[in-house]
């Protein structure tokens, strides 16, 4: 059977139809000129329409009569005058012609010659590590081009890299931290130091992308936050893997941020923090805006180590049940909270065999705040005493059912020395000040999905809670308020937080009676301690008085003998020995 011919319009169909479509464009492209004009007051138009009907929205109800009023007026004059109409019609063509021009310049090709420099420096640096001998078709390669390996890129206004997708070999070995860690480093280093950047490596496209981020604002200080019972801000973060924002005053400023919250209580799976940093990084700061945030539905026991009075504020307020600094003070507050911790599980526990609801004083939230608590080691033993840090072994271990949170802060160097409970019960961390990337994996457990650099600002660091991602933290600015180098306004903020002073309790005197010879002087009634031996110490504050009372366990001493000193709770030791109170005549 002889072929038959293909139609005509099927042979050179090809031909026809590139030639239709270039005489398209081009109809195209002339019919754009000379509608350019028209196109732009169009544009102008509509931009001015937009303008006026956002500014008719952003005028108050009030004053848009007064409004429409001016611009009756207006019209009234344009058409009253001569060649008015003809004045405004070209006046308003003329606007509309300014504000429909195109304003953002065309952006080039592709990157400049310093761009393209910097790009195939960073791909020659990242041939050793993502190139193999046995690759028949290596994607990375030296003298090869560089644009297949970064599909995407961008660049700041300093000319440096501020986002880039970096394509890897399938061979690369992205699932060991190790080989992470060496790109990560070199992608930092090569990009610009003195930055922090956020890395997501995605295995399944074998592509890695790397963005900079912004820094954390620093200017967010003590505040009253809007949280729940049991929720405490640590700080603020990044938006990126935070759904949350809390509503924030900076200065006259107010604007949503979104923050690291921690939650405490009955139901929390970190009920206990540890927050370690070099000295200077903030730890104080951040067991200062705890406290604050704690004394608003809770009791708060503050034992500091530093014995700087980074603390004294707090001294005498609602809520705060002690502040102590010395030894002899510490160890009776550690103790007194154990005591506690073991009276409310056992009150919690008769009440739950009673069918009835926990008691109110059970439900009510205790704070354990403890800074530096390796210092209190050394003295003790030093003095041949327990160490401190064995008495809270008891609220870490069961202070969640009892309402009991043990907050901890160290100093980078001597987190070896915290005991075994204080470690492996706080699992709410937080890193503040600047750290190795081994040190954060150390303390935190995982390490940061971003670069650490050297220089930070005070409050700056990472927070983890529990198996939980790692977030940047800035802590919100809580100094110290009697702190002569501290600004005013944050002085205020700090101050305006505070609870009020607590009113001295009514002191139980003793008799001024002569005690018959050979017998101690009698116990005031009311001071009646658990020990054998009655309690010889002065007034106490209400709140304050179970950690003096775990104080006297010693017998009062005899009269007729030499007084032994009597230890008291005081920052630093008295001089001269205190004498016992006696009665006299």
């Amino acid at each position: 059977m002889a072929r038959r011919p293909l139609p005509r319009i099927l042979s050179n169909g090809s031909a026809q139809l590139a030639r239709s479509r270039e005489l398209a464009r081009t109809a195209a492209d002339s019919a754009t000129d000379v509608l350019h004009p028209l196109i732009t007051i169009t544009r102008g138009l509509r931009r001015l329409a937009a303008a006026g009907r956002r500014r008719w929205t952003e005028t108050p109800k009030e004053r848009r009569g007064a409004l429409l009023f001016l611009v009756a007026s207006v019209v009234l004059v344009v058409a009253l005058a001569p060649y008015g109409p003809l004045l405004a019609v070209i006046t308003l063509m003329a606007a509309a012609a300014w504000q429909g021009r195109e304003r953002s310049p065309r952006a080039s090709d592709g990157p400049d010659e310093s761009q393209t420099q910097r790009l195939k420096s960073l791909y020659d640096a990242l041939v050793p590590h993502f190139s193999a001998a046995e690759d028949p078709e290596p994607l990375y390669s030296h003298g090869g081009a560089w644009d297949k390996a970064f599909p995407t890129y961008a660049f700041d206004g300093g000319g440096r890299i501020s986002q880039l997708v970096v394509r890897y070999p399938a061979y690369f070995t992205d699932g060991e931290p190790e080989a992470r860690a060496r790109i990560e480093h070199l992608l930092a280093a090569k990009s610009g130091r003195g930055r922090e950047y956020h890395f997501t490596w995605d295995e399944e496209g074998n592509q890695l992308t790397v963005g900079v981020l912004l820094p954390l604002p620093v200017d967010i200080a003590a505040q009253r936050f809007v949280t729940t019972p049991g929720e405490t801000v640590l700080g603020f973060t990044d938006p990126t893997r935070v759904q949350r924002t809390l509503p924030v005053t900076c200065g006259e400023r107010r604007r949503d941020v979104p923050p690291v919250v921690w939650r405490t209580g009955l139901r929390s799976t970190e009920p206990h923090l540890l927050a370690v940093g070099q000295p200077g990084s903030g730890t104080s700061t951040l067991l200062r805006s705890i406290a604050l945030q704690a004394l608003r539905h809770g009791d708060v026991v503050i034992l500091d180590g530093g014995g700087t009075g980074e603390y004294a504020c707090l001294t005498g307020r609602d809520g705060v049940l002690a502040v102590e600094a010395g030894l002899a003070g510490v160890t009776a507050g550690l103790e007194w909270a154990a005591t506690e911790t073991e009276r409310r599980l056992i009150a919690a526990n008769q009440a739950h065999q009673a069918g009835d609801p926990p008691p109110d004083d059970t439900r009510r939230p205790l704070w354990i705040i403890v800074d530096r608590p390796t210092a209190f080691t050394h003295l003790a033993a030093t003095d041949g005493r327990k160490d401190p840090q064995s008495l809270l072994q008891v609220p870490l271990r069961h202070g969640r059912p009892a309402n009991v949170t043990v907050v901890v802060a160290e100093q980078l160097d001597n987190v070896d020395a915290l005991s075994d409970p204080v470690r492996r019960h706080t699992r709410a961390r937080v890193v503040l000040g600047p750290a190795t990337a081994a040190q954060l994996e150390s303390v935190l457990g995982a390490p940061p999905r971003t670069t650490p650099i050297d220089e930070l600002p005070p409050g700056r660091g990472y927070a983890r809670l529990g198996t939980g991602p790692v977030h940047r933290v800035q802590v919100p600015a809580t100094p110290n308020p009697y702190d002569d180098a501290t600004p005013d306004a944050l002085c205020e903020a700090v101050l305006d937080l505070l609870p009020p002073r607590t009113a001295p309790a009514d002191g139980e005197t003793i008799p001024e009676q002569d005690p018959p010879e050979g017998e101690s002087a009698p116990v005031p009634a009311g001071e009646e301690a658990e020990s054998e031996a009655g309690s010889a110490s002065e007034a106490a504050d209400a709140r304050s008085r179970p950690a003096a009372q775990a104080l006297a366990k010693e017998p009062l001493p005899d009269p007729a003998k030499e007084p032994d000193p009597v230890p008291v709770l005081t920052e630093e030791p008295l001089p001269d020995p205190v004498p016992v109170l006696t009665k006299e005549t």
